[in-house]
């Protein structure tokens, strides 16, 4: 059977068993994570740059895991959370990415090509779940800080990816938003 019907009520179960309203900013912030998780692999899947597929499938794996951190108001339940060692991981990937896309500083108009238009789709996607979680910490919800970091460098890493798909795709110049220019 694929349904349980106890989420009929509007409530709907954290790990550890607690039962919370739909709407509640835990809830708003796992929705928006599984937004995110499903957004990178549709990113995956429209991706030309075959060496970051491997990547975006870890960087899901990794987001379900933050998920699970979120959906547990007891961490101590948890066998693993994001911790610095995944915040550094993905500092390393993007200062390599760095190292050899072309950085337009302008904004870009998403959508050159599927792949970039789908990994900048995802990063918009973490920014939401980034925003959700962050207000989840600030109430004192979620007291690993890590998450936040995490968070914030992977919409980092996804934009870098974007603009890899596309240069791979053979899209050098990416199409810009000129009045939008940034400050070099």
């Amino acid at each position: 059977m694929f349904y349980t019907s106890k989420g009929d009520t509007g409530y709907t179960g954290l790990i550890g068993g607690e039962r919370v309203a739909k709407e509640s900013p835990r809830i708003e912030a796992l929705g928006a994570l599984d937004e995110a998780i499903s957004a990178i692999g549709l990113a995956r899947a429209l991706a030309v740059r075959e060496e970051s597929k491997p990547l975006l499938i870890h960087l899901q794996r990794e987001l379900s895991m933050l998920a699970a951190e979120v959906a547990a108001p007891d961490p101590g339940q948890l066998k693993r959370r994001i911790c610095a060692e995944d915040v550094v991981s993905l500092e390393t990937d993007v200062e390599e990415l760095s190292r050899w896309i072309n950085n337009p500083h302008a904004f870009i108009a998403p959508g050159d090509t599927p792949g970039g238009g789908a990994l900048h789709l995802a990063r918009a996607t973490v920014r939401r779940a980034e925003r959700r979680v962050t207000a989840l910490a600030h109430q004192g919800e979620l007291r690993n800080e890590e998450v936040l970091r995490y968070l914030n460098r992977l919409s980092t890493l996804l934009y870098l990816l974007a603009r890899a798909d596309d240069q791979a795709a053979g899209i050098e110049n990416p199409t810009l938003m000129h009045e939008m220019r940034m400050e070099e």
